[in-house]
């Protein structure tokens, strides 16, 4: 294996995110001050790797796969991942945070509503509003002899901070030491929009919170939460990230996207697992020994015609429910045959 490699898909945890160069002159990013770093891989990651991480110890991406990861690593280019459902796009990005010890991974699941906004932070101008005027209009201490609660506009900017919290794009982009892991996923779903608003972010590395701009000359330190729920400091309103995040954009092929965003990506197409792929990830969920238990329903899963569409999460049920009900008589058998198949229907196919 070449000696180049930050990432090497091993599946076990190492210090190669240290020896990382230094990024290109166009994607060095001098962002301040330094936040605290993230905690340790959270239940989600937990599920997608399996029990024990045994989804990270059993895939072996192949050299495309490892190289393209890397070049985005060096590159601090965000990683476009295209492939069928099932194919392990969002894994990919749970694999390298775990291996790199980039800590929890921040996920934007898009929706066709999503926005721009919505990634980067949310504002509670109405909550905040209404904390005010109940503060303005509670009755001193000395007077009912009930302590009043503290007051919001004593706090540096009027308060605004305890209202604002930033979203999974924004926590990525603040400045860390290391680069922070975000799933950004299904965007081929978002609205026509998204992906063009996302080059500028990209590209910059950057954003600007307005409601802080204004209030920079006389708070120009605002304490905000994180979508990892740490509280953080954004100076004169502008976030400005230090290490370029890690970024999977993940594409079920559904849309065609901007040259402009293909431009500031690097491209991974994610083919469709084979038996050995799928061997590997039957065990890394179901333990040792399960791919050859369960090998017939493999061979049905990749079983299809032509164009059909299958998740590998449909095979997990099929193999799942088969362990669960004990179906082991042999006037079971067809019960089993029955429900596999149905569990395992093509997902183009209404009936």
């Amino acid at each position: 294996m070449s000696d180049w490699l930050i990432y090497r898909g091993a599946g076990a945890p190492h210090d190669g995110i240290e020896h990382l160069p230094p990024p290109p002159p166009w994607r060095d990013f001098d962002g301040g001050p330094l936040v605290a770093p993230p905690a340790a891989l959270d239940p989600s990651s937990e599920r997608r790797l399996g029990v024990q991480h045994r989804e990270a110890s059993h895939h072996r991406p192949g050299e495309t796969e490892r190289e393209l990861v890397n070049a985005a690593l060096y590159l601090r280019r965000p990683l476009l991942v295209t492939g069928a459902p099932g194919s392990g796009k969002s894994t990919l990005a749970h694999s390298v945070a775990y291996e790199l010890g980039l800590g929890r991974v921040l996920g934007w699941p898009v929706v066709s509503r999503s926005t721009l906004r919505d990634g980067l932070y949310d504002y509670d101008a109405i909550g905040r509003l209404q904390d005010l005027q109940i503060a303005r209009a509670a009755p001193a201490a000395g007077e009912s002899g009930v302590a009043a609660g503290p007051d919001p506009t004593d706090e540096p900017g009027g308060g605004i901070g305890r209202y604002i919290r930033l979203g999974p794009l924004g926590t990525a982009l603040l400045p860390a030491a290391r680069p922070r892991v975000l799933l950004v996923d299904e965007l081929d779903k978002s609205d026509i929009d998204l992906p063009n608003d996302l080059l500028n972010v990209l590209e910059e590395g950057e954003f600007r919170i307005p409601e802080l701009e204004r209030l920079a000359g006389s708070a120009p330190e605002v304490d905000v939460l994180s979508d990892d729920g740490a509280r953080v400091t954004v100076r004169d309103g502008r976030v400005r990230c230090h290490a370029f995040p890690f970024i999977v954009l993940t594409s079920n092929g559904e849309r065609d996207f901007p040259a402009p965003l293909l431009r500031r990506c690097i491209h991974l197409h994610i083919p469709a697992p084979d038996k050995e792929r799928l061997a590997a990830m039957v065990r890394a969920h179901f333990g040792e020994g399960a791919a050859e238990r369960h090998e017939a329903v493999i061979d049905r899963f990749l079983d299809r015609e032509p164009g059909d569409v299958r998740a590998v999460d449909q095979l997990f049920n099929a193999i799942h429910l088969t362990q669960r009900a004990g179906w082991t008589d042999e006037d079971e058998e067809e019960t089993r045959r029955r429900l596999t198949a149905e569990l395992m229907r093509p997902l183009d196919r209404t009936r």
